[in-house]
């Protein structure tokens, strides 16, 4: 038993340690030579080295430690265990990078005028690797430990405590850096947003299919049938008209929708249809675990 235990915490750790590796290139070699920014507990790390040229891994550890304790301390040990694996981590690879960058064994992109290629590539990075972290129930620490302990405390919503800390740092750089890199800062931003919510709710896509109409069995037999998919019928009453119907919820890969529209509006053209992104999708004819 501890054996398996031990095997599924390291099937979480280790893909934590690779999403903060990939996250600590982005800022190294597309963030820094640009002198864009980030937010959190990053951001802060960039202006004291772009002010300062305080080395990112030594002001990330030691920015992260007293937060990481007090967070250890209010909100439990098991709660922040990944958090703390992932300031670790994040920790070691930005200086191993710095130190390979040191010694001519990797180099950065630079580029003095079209910024736009260093956002768009840090954006792709960043949101790649806290991608992977976020998914396997990882942070890199900082200004996430905060807003846990204020949402835990104060009620307040993590998600605007997390906008604000990003607003007031992102801010303050103005004092640092140019205006328009903060403009290029933001495509970053996005793209990195983006890129996060692609990876946490799955690279796999499908559509999920409600189906209301008066012929919902035989439309539910022949997508059985031919599409070798499985239907749930749902009983329902219609509101208006007070009578009992029965809906079909179905969910198909994205190659499938057409096909399967076309199925329901042979059967009943007058077939009411909602069509729903679903993400992540498992068990049979889908992802299987």
């Amino acid at each position: 038993m501890k054996i398996s235990k031990s095997m599924e915490q390291l099937k979480l750790i280790l893909p934590i340690v690779l999403g903060t590796a990939i996250y600590a290139f982005g800022l190294l070699y597309f963030i820094i030579p640009s002198k864009l920014m980030e937010g959190g507990i990053t951001g802060i790390t960039l202006l004291l080295n772009y002010a300062f040229s305080i080395s990112p891994s030594l002001s990330t550890l030691l920015l992260n430690i007293p937060l990481f304790l007090i967070g250890w301390k209010m909100l439990g040990g098991k709660q922040i265990l990944y958090t703390g694996v992932g300031i670790g981590s994040l920790t070691f690879f930005l200086w191993l990078y710095e130190k390979m960058i040191h010694f001519g064994w990797m180099g950065t992109f630079q580029t003095e005028h079209d910024f736009i290629l260093s956002s768009l590539y840090a954006g792709v990075t960043l949101g790649a690797g806290l991608g992977i972290v976020f998914r396997f129930g990882g942070t890199t620490g900082g200004s996430d430990i905060i807003a846990r302990i204020l949402n835990r405390k104060f009620g307040w919503s993590m998600g605007r405590i997390l906008l604000v800390i990003d607003i007031v740092i992102i801010g303050a750089s103005l004092l640092y850096i140019p205006k328009e890199k903060i403009l290029y800062t933001l495509v970053a931003v996005f793209i990195a947003s983006k890129i996060i919510d692609f990876i946490q709710e799955g690279a796999y896509s499908a559509r999920a299919f409600m189906i209301i109409s008066d012929h919902t069995m035989d439309i539910a037999d022949i997508i059985i049938r031919d599409m070798d998919r499985g239907v749930t019928i749902i009983p329902a009453v219609g509101a208006f008209s007070k009578q009992a119907k029965h809906v079909a919820y179905c969910v198909v890969p994205r190659q499938e929708i057409r096909r399967l529209h076309q199925i329901v509006k042979s059967v009943d053209p007058r077939a009411f249809i909602i069509i729903q992104d679903v993400h992540d999708v498992h068990g049979e004819g889908f992802k299987e675990e």
